[in-house]
């Protein structure tokens, strides 16, 4: 019986097997795109904060248009109430609302009511501080070279025999020059306007003092402190210039808190400069330091009028420094509270 022989595949052979053919990966579906939310506009309404009457309807508004927006688009339609003469606001006794605010983050509806208020013509912070601060420096200086006018007329273009009187135009002549550069090239403002009415307000209270303090320094019977004399000067120098470095150097750490161009709030914190520690206990130690300065003023020259618009002044000031403090406390939850408005632990 014949055997059978089966031969095996040598391994050359295995390797040169052809491979089995796999069937082709199943074919990836397209994704579907997914379907774009609809942008819900708003429609806007403005009337006015008096009469109620409708003034402007704004249809198709985007929802994050900003109250500022608003503004322009309204002012397209009334072209003599540009943007800065404009209050916009939810109710028609209410707050204004800032010109960042988006509108589709406001208590309204798709159908926005708002309220419109006149605030008169408008003039920039710079012009008003520019010339309420540019009277007071020309005007001393007139009383100072005794123009003509002023006092009788053999006293024209005389100078005083007293050197307070001469360090006394110093002092003021320097800190209104101060206030002017401050004004043109350190200060940085919220708010871009003021009512116009205001400059009138403001240069009658400046220019009015100076003329007043300046008459009575500089008339040719003025008498220089007399009870502690020469050293009683010198002390109101020191304090005088002490408070002004104190009051520029504040003024610097609150530029530097707001980038240009922005309106950021930051709580102001003692830097550096031994100057700015005061901000541990008071939170305006501008309005102190230039309190302080008046103070240093008064002293020097022993003048009432002076003494009177320190005082006038320190009453402003004060009025301003609270409504800063609470506005301190009422936006920074961790806002230091040791912190007085303008005297440390007084007021």
């Amino acid at each position: 019986m014949d055997a059978v022989v089966f031969k095996g595949a040598s391994h050359k052979e295995s390797l040169l097997a052809p491979a089995p053919v796999l069937p082709p990966p199943p074919a990836k579906r397209p994704k579907a795109k997914k379907a774009k939310k609809a942008v819900v506009f708003f429609e806007v309404e403005i009337l006015d904060a008096k009469t109620k009457d409708k003034l402007c309807f704004l249809d198709k508004v985007e929802p994050n248009a900003t109250i500022g927006e608003i503004k322009s688009m309204f002012h397209k339609s009334h072209p003599h109430w540009y943007p800065t003469r404009q209050s916009i606001r939810l109710d028609p006794k209410g707050k204004s609302l800032k010109d960042e605010d988006i509108l589709q983050h406001l208590p309204v509806g798709t159908t926005a009511t708002f309220y419109f208020r006149d605030l008169g013509a408008q003039i920039s912070w710079v012009t008003v501080f520019l010339t309420e601060y540019a009277g007071p420096l020309l005007l001393y200086l007139m009383f100072y070279f005794r123009v003509p006018f002023i006092y009788a007329p053999k006293y024209d273009f005389t100078t005083s025999k007293h050197w307070v009187v001469h360090l006394a135009c110093m002092c003021h002549s320097f800190h209104y020059l101060k206030r002017l550069l401050e004004t043109l090239f350190v200060h940085r403002f919220s708010h871009g306007t003021m009512p116009l009415r205001n400059i009138f307000k403001n240069c009658t209270y400046y220019w009015g003092f100076a003329a007043w303090m300046a008459y009575y320094i500089n008339h040719p019977l003025y008498t220089p402190p007399t009870i502690y004399g020469e050293q009683q000067v010198k002390m109101a120098l020191v304090i005088f210039l002490f408070c002004q470095i104190g009051n520029f150097s504040i003024h610097i750490a609150l530029r530097n808190l707001r980038p240009p161009g922005s309106k950021t709030r930051k709580i102001p914190y003692p830097t550096k400069n031994p100057f700015t520690w005061i901000f541990l206990l008071v939170s305006c130690p501008n309005y102190t330091y230039e309190l302080g300065s008046w103070l240093g003023f008064t002293l020097m020259t022993q003048c009432l009028p002076v003494a009177f618009f320190t005082a006038v002044g320190f009453i402003q000031m004060t009025v301003w420094a609270k409504g800063k403090h609470r506005s301190y406390l009422k936006e920074f939850r961790d806002y230091p509270p040791l912190r007085s408005p303008i005297l440390p632990f007084i007021l």
